[in-house]
């Protein structure tokens, strides 16, 4: 049931970023002509340069898991750890209703010494973590962008978003050093105690296992380190957004690459439609439009936002496709894991 709720939330978020992005006529026509001006030989280097910061974001997206697993005491080889991440990305970004996320904690389940939702605690972290850098940047990006000229759902986003991610991070702390009582307090608070206390019993004993994934917060060293690494990923990934839109042309500042990529970033976390299509280009939209002119979004615009999507799935589904044809992890693996965690 849970599943079916997802799958149909993520085909509504799908039809409705298909609906916001589809090009009329003359949009069509401008989006032809962008793709028409585009000079291959002056855009290569700038693709070239976006290539290696996706690079750098990958493997600082890969790398930083190590410092959520150590607390949980759970150390891969590197070899094997970027395998694995690999494969969950790829996983992420093809699969509807956030399915993708089980995959890398189920290839490191381990009876008797890691279970699986521990290892989804790790994951959880790192979705709030995220959501809570991203929110801050967004935040303070569009507060400097307020005035009378900006749009009315602006600032209503920002604070939504950030208040939503603080509220998780909360949650995580107060968890982490209270968990019975954190997690009584949630079962109470939704009101399932009151209608299924057996279920009740259930789900707080599935949160308390998954909060014992959350223990980087209690250790400052590989909290740190995990920051760091996230700041990295952040960045490069704002950076490869600024350089790709520059070899289209685009007078996007690096506030407003940084701006769009929170954007998106944000946009995603919601229920995502397979291969984030539509969905992806509908929040690239948004982005831009805070920073140039309909004129220029209708065509090289969505001509960018096209090819950075493109181009994202041709890296993750690629390198995930080499990964599974590695001795590090195989397709076997994942469907066997995967579908014992789900």
């Amino acid at each position: 049931m849970k599943f079916a709720i997802n799958l149909a939330l993520s085909l509504a978020m799908l039809a409705a970023c298909l609906w916001f992005v589809w090009p009329n006529a003359d949009q069509a026509a401008q989006l032809r002509a962008a793709f028409h001006a585009l000079d291959i030989a002056a855009f290569a280097p700038y693709l070239a340069g976006y290539i290696a910061l996706l690079a750098c974001v990958h493997f600082a997206r890969a790398w930083r898991w190590t410092y959520l697993l150590e607390p949980i005491g759970v150390r891969l080889p590197a070899s094997r750890l970027l395998a694995v991440s690999t494969v969950g990305f790829m996983a992420v970004l093809a699969l509807p209703a956030r399915l993708g996320e089980f995959v890398r904690p189920a290839l490191i389940r381990d009876r008797g010494k890691v279970s699986g939702a521990r290892a989804l605690g790790t994951i959880a972290v790192e979705r709030i973590a995220d959501g809570l850098m991203v929110s801050l940047l967004v935040f303070a990006l569009l507060y400097a962008r307020r005035g009378p000229d900006a749009p009315s759902w602006m600032m209503p986003v920002a604070y939504t978003s950030l208040g939503v991610f603080a509220a998780a991070m909360t949650f995580l702390v107060f968890a982490l050093r209270n968990p019975e009582r954190t997690v009584r307090f949630a079962t109470r608070a939704s009101l399932l105690r009151a209608l299924s206390p057996r279920i009740a019993d259930a789900v707080e004993a599935g949160l308390l296992r998954l909060i014992s994934g959350f223990l980087v917060l209690d250790d400052r060293r590989n909290l740190a380190a995990f920051a760091a690494w996230t700041a990295a990923y952040w960045g490069a990934n704002g950076l490869s957004v600024f350089v790709l839109a520059r070899g289209f042309g685009l007078d996007l500042s690096v506030a407003g690459a940084f701006a769009t990529m929170g954007l998106i970033a944000v946009g995603i976390i919601l229920p995502n439609a397979p291969g984030l299509v539509g969905q992806f280009h509908a929040f690239t939209k948004i982005g831009l439009s805070l920073y140039l002119p309909s004129s220029v979004i209708d065509g090289a615009g969505m001509a960018f936002a096209i090819v950075l999507h493109g181009l994202q799935v041709i890296w993750y589904v690629g390198a995930g496709a080499l990964a599974l044809a590695s001795p590090y992890v195989s397709f076997h693996e994942v469907f066997e894991k995967t579908k014992e965690a789900v």
